[in-house]
């Protein structure tokens, strides 16, 4: 086996997705927080399973802190595919008149808006949904994270060139900022047991000139975690799981699994038992499938009584929350800012 048939390029060093260690960190401790709060209350079912959407009919304020005007306009075309289809309007404060659109800067103390874009960190990412403007997931001098000042959704190199796949990468990402998770770890799908997670029996570790883990002598090849610890990624088995692994709970929102959606990733070969792969993906990757419009359509409804209903479940999930948890204080004199976090998404859903 080639150099070439195992390769970062196309793959892992463009497109695979990688928050900071420290926002990964501060997500999986308040989603613990969040599933042990909510445990055995059946009225709080929503606390977990729909917090992370925006509210359907909502505006979503989206502001770049760098690139021109010329990029960002074609940044807002391409997320038409997606204001298309659902319930919401993204508002990027564009000027008719000079096409101009909404900035932020890291000197910010409040919120520009609720989706800040960049394009001058490294990868293509995006936080989900509402933990875009979430501060207790990050740490105040991170350039990354929910607060006023840091970037919740990047497009690295979009500055400098943009990729064939642009689009696709640009409604990827928008995705996730409107709450979708990646299709391979869809908890309905199988990819969780078509992904090739340990090297094949025997497997020399072996490397290129770039210190990326290739086949051995013997064509033995390295499994995901062995691939993804070497270069350019020097992943961590905990980051591997994370980013690749099945995602399960009641804070998921999920339908069946799609091999169509725009949000399964392209990945190369090796990386699955068989071939052609269950998992490998059938759409084009630049528009969005007829699944992912359903599922639009699904978390962002249009009908006045699913919105109605919504609300409904967000006033009862709130009133359950005040009586019996809200003044939670875990072993201080002030309420949680995870409680405090609940209280204020509860609370704009009930209108």
């Amino acid at each position: 086996m080639s150099e070439d048939q195992i390769s970062p390029d196309r793959m892992v060093g463009r497109r695979l997705e990688a928050l900071p260690d420290e926002v990964v960190a501060g997500l999986e401790v308040r989603d613990a927080w969040r599933r042990r709060t909510a445990a055995g209350t059946a009225e709080l079912e929503f606390l977990v399973s729909d917090l992370a959407r925006w509210r359907p009919g909502a505006t979503v304020r989206v502001a770049f802190l760098d690139g021109d005007d010329e990029l960002h306009g074609r940044i807002v075309e391409a997320t038409r595919q997606i204001t298309d289809v659902a319930n919401l309007t993204l508002d990027f404060g564009r000027d008719d008149a000079t096409g101009r659109c909404r900035r932020w800067t890291e000197s910010d103390t409040e919120y520009a808006a609720e989706i800040r874009v960049s394009f001058d960190e490294g990868g293509f990412w995006s936080l989900v949904g509402t933990d875009s403007t979430d501060a207790t997931i990050s740490p105040p001098e991170g350039g990354v994270g929910g607060r006023p000042h840091q970037r919740s959704l990047n497009l690295g190199g979009f500055t400098e060139e943009l990729p064939d796949d642009w689009q696709g990468t640009v409604r990827h990402e928008f995705l996730h900022a409107l709450a979708f998770h990646h299709e391979h770890q869809n908890m309905r799908g199988d990819c969780e047991n078509e992904f090739r997670w340990d090297d094949d029996e025997g497997y020399v570790p072996t490397r290129n000139s770039r210190g990326v883990f290739i086949a051995d002598p013997s064509g033995r090849r390295p499994g995901i975690y062995t691939y993804l610890a070497g270069a350019p990624n020097f992943w961590p088995r905990a980051k591997v799981d994370h980013n690749l692994r099945r995602r399960e709970g009641d804070e998921v929102i999920a339908g069946p699994f799609h091999p169509d959606s725009i949000m399964l990733y392209a990945f190369e070969p090796f990386f699955y038992k068989s071939t052609p792969s269950p998992c490998a993906p059938t759409g084009n990757g630049i528009d969005l499938s007829d699944n992912d419009r359903r599922g639009l359509q699904l978390i962002y409804p249009h009908t006045a009584q699913q919105v109605d209903d919504l609300a409904s479940r967000a006033g009862q999930a709130l009133e359950t929350w005040r009586k019996d948890i809200g003044l939670e204080s875990l072993g201080s004199d002030r309420p949680s800012p995870y409680a405090d976090r609940v209280e204020e998404l509860l609370a704009a859903r009930s209108v």
